[in-house]
């Protein structure tokens, strides 16, 4: 089994007693991620934003090693699976991701006005969105996937996530799930590199 790095345990390791804000760094994962923006706040709303997102995404995990096997964008939050190869990657990843769409979104949120977006009582601080992700301290959540069987519900579940929110009856119809490997494919390459933790109990994909 690969050795397993881990960020700091601290006091706040535990998100509405579900999810741990604990990161795990591990080479050759396969990889579960999702962030949130602050108060649900649909940043991603406009098609501009969105494009700003992919762009970010793209460059970065081409940059850090990762290569998503399917990933989805919504208005206020996104969830991403894939194959990581250097687990010291992941912080960077992460960060530059968040860090560079955080600026160039909230330029753009400022640029065209709160008003476009939502009412007085908004969490924007003139015109911007601050902390942009999350709670500001944990940012987004990641899980070691731990064999085929929960791969494969991760999976499905992220394609389906625009299904799940209303916004179409078919994935097919939804412009922002991006589909890069099929999924019977990636999982096939995953078990021959022994990308996944296996043995390690995980009920959030088991349900």
């Amino acid at each position: 089994m690969n050795h397993t790095a881990k960020s700091h345990q601290g006091d706040h390791r535990i998100h509405d007693h579900k999810h741990r804000f604990e990161h795990w760094y591990r080479d050759n994962q396969v990889y579960f991620i999702t962030a949130r923006c602050h108060t649900q706040f649909p940043a991603f709303a406009s098609d501009h934003a969105k494009r700003i997102f992919w762009d970010r995404f793209d460059h970065y995990t081409a940059k850090c090693h990762f290569t998503p096997w399917i990933t989805s964008l919504l208005d206020n939050h996104y969830h991403t699976l894939g194959y990581l190869k250097y687990g010291r990657d992941l912080a960077p990843m992460m960060k530059s991701i968040h860090g560079s769409t955080a600026k160039l979104v909230n330029d753009h949120l400022q640029a065209v006005g709160i008003h476009s977006y939502c009412s007085a009582d908004s969490p924007l601080v003139n015109g911007r969105l601050v902390p942009f992700w999350g709670d500001g301290r944990n940012t987004y959540f990641d899980g070691c996937i731990r064999d085929e069987r929960q791969a494969a519900h991760a999976y499905r579940y992220v394609l389906q996530q625009s299904v799940r929110h209303g916004l179409c009856r078919n994935w097919h119809d939804y412009p922002h799930t991006h589909l890069n490997i099929e999924m019977e494919r990636a999982i096939t390459r995953a078990t021959e590199l022994r990308a996944f933790l296996y043995g390690v109990p995980y009920k959030r994909y088991l349900r």
